[in-house]
């Protein structure tokens, strides 16, 4: 098991923490059809909030239940900072919380 998993868990459940905090947690999901986007964060059918809930939490949560290898790399928080660049001061920590994520992942084994 990676050493890093606890660590990647528990910053997964600080990044939902900050969408609810942001009152950006859906109760229910997008369309199948939105949440079969190929596009990179399914930009053409979710917003970023929603790609983070349905698509990249589930996945990453996944890894982590059956020990799969972790990401090699993570720039979820540049992607953040694109969308949100109007909003900086108002989705600071959930920047912080990705920020942290991608330093995780970036951490080689």
């Amino acid at each position: 098991m990676d050493p890093r998993c606890v660590a990647v868990a528990d910053q997964l459940l600080l990044i939902e923490r900050e969408l609810r905090g942001l009152g950006w947690w859906a109760e229910v999901a997008p369309s199948a059809d939105a949440l079969a986007s190929t596009a990179p964060f399914c930009v053409d059918t979710l917003a970023f909030e929603q790609w983070l809930q349905w698509i990249f939490l589930p996945r990453m949560k996944v890894i982590l239940e059956n020990d799969l290898e972790l990401p090699r790399a993570s720039g979820i928080r540049a992607m953040a900072e694109e969308v949100y660049r109007e909003r900086l001061a108002e989705v600071g920590r959930l920047l912080d919380t990705l920020g942290a994520f991608d330093r995780l992942i970036g951490g080689a084994n």
